[in-house]
């Protein structure tokens, strides 16, 4: 463990944002512009029945051009939350933190802390990736029955933001049918884990969401 907490220079993370019922792509004024934002989170049942995917996109409205040198930030911290027990507090994180060219998880685990503050939970299961390059085919690692991959993805959010506006602006009552992707041609930095259910516990339902925290 010694060697992970010198890699990583542990410490403790604050929350920078967090999502829990909708996406804002970079409308956050807090982190807006920054590497933190997180603009998706997904949760669903794997292609293998037996495991739940946890998906965390950050850094929306990348071009091409900006997706090739785009980098995660090693002093942010995305931690993946699960309730398992109704009260809506986590009872498990899975933790990613970006270290030269890898991103490192951490869990399930057990927080050592509740809330807005987090300590990076080196002792858990442990998966390594390396982060896959704008361009390259996807790498994936799997360890412990637990297959993480990290790096940049085609913006899987839809969302057509005139009509939205129009909407808004009472100059139009609906959306169309098809609608035009506002997001169409943009990258996000992506962060994907897999993990067999028997890790995450409770009886069947879970609460879940993901924050971003700055060291």
């Amino acid at each position: 463990m010694k060697n992970f907490k010198f890699i990583l220079g542990v410490g403790v993370f604050a929350a920078a944002s967090f999502f829990f019922l909708s996406a804002d792509h970079i409308d956050a004024p807090a982190v807006q512009g920054g590497t933190s934002d997180i603009t998706d989170f997904y949760a669903f049942q794997g292609e293998d029945t037996n495991n739940l995917v946890f998906v965390a996109n950050v850094q929306g409205l990348l071009s091409p051009t900006a997706s090739a040198s785009a980098s995660f930030d090693e002093n942010v911290m995305i931690e993946f939350n699960i309730d398992n027990t109704g009260d809506n507090v986590e009872d498990l994180v899975i933790q990613a933190i970006p270290r030269d060219g890898k991103m490192y998880f951490f869990g399930p685990v057990a927080p050592g802390t509740t809330g807005l503050s987090s300590r990076v939970m080196t002792d858990a299961t442990q998966t390594v990736v390396d982060i896959t390059a704008y361009g390259e085919s996807a790498m994936t690692e799997t360890s412990n029955g637990i297959t993480a991959f990290a790096g940049p993805r085609d913006d899987p959010f839809f969302f057509d933001f005139n009509q939205y506006s129009a909407i808004i602006a009472g100059d139009a009552t609906a959306f169309n049918d098809p609608g035009t992707d506002t997001f169409a041609g943009t990258n996000v930095m992506s962060i994907v884990v897999e993990v067999p259910k028997s890790m995450i516990g409770g009886t069947g339902t879970i609460n879940t969401w993901v924050e971003s925290k700055s060291k």
